[in-house]
């Protein structure tokens, strides 16, 4: 098993986490749970293959993909999983799956063939493309726009360019996960800590209204 398949799974295996722990506290049955695990863990992945045009989704050619979402299922049904911090422990695991799969999908998309910028690209779309579905059919404002939220593309952006710019560089010619990749990962996983700890948002898209009640 290459160390780039291992990290791409156990990517999978963190955001279906992070969905079965919000079907969870959404207090979805288990079909809801492999739903949004499937999603969130597998969502990001396929729309990548897919838009990168590589033939059959990865997902799909190899069972171990899906389970993943299954065991998540299962650890967040039986317990193993406290539901006592249940959205501090969904954001450990969702960071974690961030950082893991930006560096995995940029990978795996250069491997295809694509350019630096567009592999970021990609990247980025694999770190943010589950969550984003996870959270639309959980009926959740999605990670990715919300303001209380912490930065959460940028980390993956930071992430996935790097690693982009270390293939172009000629660090990285056989496209696989060596110690500049493991290093990458611990950035955006601790990023992206920082960020929902510290609060750190980007700029608002326009004016901010006036809070009810307050005059300007």
């Amino acid at each position: 098993m290459s160390l780039l398949f291992a990290v791409d799974l156990l990517g999978v295996f963190c955001f279906a986490l992070s969905g079965a722990l919000l079907a969870s506290s959404k207090r979805f049955d288990i079909l809801g749970s492999l739903l949004l695990g499937g999603l969130a863990g597998l969502g990001g992945g396929i729309t990548r293959d897919l838009l990168i045009d590589i033939g059959v989704p990865v997902a799909f050619d190899n069972p171990a993909y899906f389970v993943a979402p299954l065991l998540a299922a299962v650890v967040v049904k039986v317990g193993l999983l406290g539901p006592g911090r249940l959205r501090r422990t969904l954001l450990l695991f969702d960071a974690g799956g961030l950082a893991l799969f930006c560096v995995s999908g940029t990978l795996i998309a250069l491997g295809a063939g694509l350019n630096p910028i567009g592999a970021a690209l990609m990247g980025v779309t694999t770190a943010c493309g589950g969550g984003l579905l996870r959270d639309v059919v959980a009926n959740e404002v999605p990670q990715i726009i919300r303001r209380d939220g912490g930065l959460y593309a940028v980390p993956a952006a930071v992430g996935a360019g790097l690693v982009a710019l270390s293939w172009q560089l000629g660090h990285n010619p056989d496209v696989r996960v060596g110690p500049a990749e493991i290093i990458v990962i611990v950035l955006v996983f601790t990023f992206r800590g920082l960020a929902l700890r510290q609060g750190w948002r980007l700029p608002p898209a326009g004016p901010v209204p006036p809070r009810s009640g307050e005059v300007r």
